[in-house]
């Protein structure tokens, strides 16, 4: 069965003030039929709450993810983690949430973490609550149908009762978050700026300063729509045909790379490319193109090249990568980086093709786009995209 919707999460924390570690933690897992995040908060805070929130949030993430039920995940943990001396608890507050990408069906479990917000249409929605009870401590489950558009938000109590005089700020809990996220949250918002929003917010209320460890996780459900790649000419150009109906079929976004490629597929198309000649040159990516009828034309190996590069930059620095978001940048690279941020799966067609302009080195210009093809699909799929590729 095909995936009927498809999943943007992020997740990001402010620190306790002093503190070099965090004491919440947030563990994500998928796969092409179900994505598991769970929110974990440490009593605490500093190394002691970081090591039990991140041993929480990794034992039930994986125990949920292969299917174990909650009783076993929780029961995993009460007879693996220490207990606290000082209040007699053995682990972490924590939030799961299980969604199945093919029936569109979500599972909640809370224990002790602040209520989970979900926006739909920009309105809050109650999510029914049955209240389960494992070694003695009350758990809230509940189930619940999503579709498109659908946020769901969920926090540490940090989040909770935010003040510069580290005390509680009863003009700013639960009710208050709820009614700000409502109206801050748009249906079409990404799930980083859900995080974005709201901690800016609190980081705000806590003078820069909080008093507390501050996570936000968020989810985005969208249409699980295909973004088809063309990238090189196929091997026999029989297959021309083939490949261009393949790509034009994709439910998402159609995008071409390379020189020989998009002469393919002007070709297809009975129309011509086009170079784009208003947007500023770069030093290291050859200029895009335009062709009716697809979304995207860049150069080939050199632009790939760089967005390999971009990618691998925006895996070790979140920063990095909002910025590049949001960046206006129309080079090839920039572009390609945007679409596959929009895309929920993304097929890369694979020509294999030798490039004519490296005769001499045919096999190793070959490889070294294959090889370039699989490394930026590994780092997409690190963003949680579902990537294939298919070779022709």
């Amino acid at each position: 069965m095909s995936a009927a919707i498809h999943i943007d999460a992020d997740w990001r924390s402010l620190f306790h003030y002093g503190e070099e570690l965090c004491g919440d933690r947030v563990m994500m897992r998928r796969n092409d039929e179900a994505f598991v995040m769970v929110l974990a908060d440490g009593l605490g805070s500093g190394v002691k709450a970081n090591i039990l929130s991140t041993l929480t949030s990794t034992i039930i993430s994986e125990m949920i993810f292969e299917g174990l039920t909650l009783h076993e995940a929780v029961e995993t943990i009460a007879s693996t983690l220490p207990v606290c001396a000082d209040r007699e608890v053995a682990y972490s507050t924590f939030t799961i949430l299980k969604i199945n990408y093919i029936t569109s069906k979500a599972y909640l479990a809370q224990y002790d973490n602040p209520l989970t917000v979900f926006i739909r249409d920009g309105q809050i929605m109650d999510i029914p609550r049955n209240k389960v009870v494992i070694d003695d401590k009350i758990i809230w489950e509940s189930q619940f149908d999503l579709k498109p558009d659908d946020h769901i938000i969920f926090f540490s109590d940090g989040i909770l009762y935010a003040d510069t005089e580290m005390q509680l700020n009863l003009n700013w809990g639960q009710k208050d978050v709820e009614a700000f996220l409502s109206q801050e949250i748009h249906n079409d918002d990404p799930a980083r700026e859900c995080t974005r929003i709201l901690l800016a917010m609190v980081n705000s209320l806590y003078g820069g300063k909080p008093s507390d460890d501050c996570t936000v996780a968020a989810v985005r459900i969208f249409p699980c729509t295909e973004t088809v790649v063309m990238a090189g000419p196929p091997a026999d150009p029989k297959d021309d045909e083939t490949v261009m109906k393949r790509l034009m079929n994709a439910t998402g976004q159609k995008i071409v790379c390379g020189g020989t490629t998009s002469q393919i597929a002007a070709k297809y198309l009975h129309t011509d490319v086009v170079t784009d000649t208003e947007t500023p040159m770069l030093d290291d990516v050859p200029p895009k193109a335009f062709i009716k009828g697809i979304d995207l034309v860049t150069e080939g190996q050199l632009t790939l090249q760089k967005v390999n590069f971009l990618l691998q930059k925006s895996l070790e620095d979140k920063d990095f990568y909002e910025n590049l978001l949001l960046s206006r940048e129309e080079d090839g690279a920039s572009c390609l980086i945007r679409a596959f941020a929009e895309s929920a799966e993304i097929t890369f067609l694979m020509g294999l093709s030798d490039n004519k302009g490296h005769q001499n080195l045919s096999s190793v210009s070959l490889n070294a786009k294959m090889m370039l093809i699989r490394q930026i699909a590994d780092r997409l799929k690190e963003f949680g995209k579902t990537v294939s590729i298919e070779k022709y």
